[in-house]
């Protein structure tokens, strides 16, 4: 079985230490949470990370592989300009896929050639890679179509994976509503509660078509960012036998971080 390892993963740029100093005790929830997905991950072997971001390059009716020789991901926009974090590509599988792509026309893929990863996929990264230094990533951005047909996006990733002979970790990361509180980014909307209890509440009950089909004005007033990876994620594993391991939630900053554990079994 090529995956072997599945999550879904925020990305706050507080959860980088060097970041987030003092406000990192408000997130120590997700920090833990992130501490014990590293540790599954690890245990898991994998030999390739796809990570499927919100903050690259989105296209309104293709979904996005960044192809590069190298990617490297720096902190300065969030103020720190001492760390920076060096990935390699796994080259050969993005071929792979985009050959798939080309050949079945069943799907709509562009690449696209950034040597600097978006936050969406270096935070998640940072924790992940953490004796994983040397791992191959795929960076994936998903696309403007609908829930469902990021669904069978994941479905034909999972497909291709498959063909392949290594050892795949596929993580979606996003965060949930953006308008928990009035200090929010988004400001406050009682829709964003709403929407991520909504959510987990599906999640947990592996109720995938209630989440392709939740209602888009809650999604719109939540302000989310993560659904749409997190349905190429449920496509990806839709035939397999797994158990959904909620590690944390919370959202000290008005934003709701969630990370989850899809294990196989």
């Amino acid at each position: 079985m090529p995956l072997v390892f599945a999550a879904i993963a925020p990305h706050p740029p507080v959860l980088i230490p060097e970041i987030g100093k003092d406000n990192l005790k408000k997130l120590v929830k997700t920090e833990e949470a992130m501490k014990k997905l590293e540790q599954e991950f690890y245990a898991s072997k994998p030999e390739s990370i796809l990570v499927i971001s919100p903050h690259g390059e989105i296209f309104n009716d293709s979904f996005s592989i960044n192809l590069s020789a190298d990617y490297s991901a720096s902190f300065k926009e969030f103020g720190d300009f001492s760390l920076e974090l060096k990935f390699k590509s796994d080259y050969m599988s993005i071929q792979e896929i985009r050959a798939a792509d080309e050949t079945q026309k069943s799907v709509a893929v562009t690449l696209t050639s950034n040597p600097e990863l978006d936050h969406g996929s270096s935070i998640p990264l940072y924790y992940l890679s953490q004796h994983l230094k040397n791992i191959p990533i795929i960076p994936l951005t998903y696309s403007g179509l609908d829930l469902k047909q990021h669904f069978i996006f994941g479905q034909f990733l999972h497909q291709q994976l498959s063909k392949i002979n290594k050892r795949f970790a596929v993580i979606a990361s996003g965060d949930l509503s953006h308008r928990l509180t009035k200090d929010a980014p988004g400001g406050y909307s009682v829709k964003g509660k709403e929407f991520d209890k909504k959510l987990i509440g599906l999640i947990k009950k592996k109720d995938v078509q209630g989440i392709l089909n939740i209602d888009q004005k809650l999604c719109q007033g939540a302000g989310e960012c993560g659904l749409r990876s997190i349905a190429i994620l449920l496509g990806v594993i839709e035939s397999l036998n797994t158990k959904t391991d909620v590690l944390s939630y919370e959202g000290p900053f008005g934003v709701g971080y969630l990370v989850c554990n899809f294990q196989l079994v």
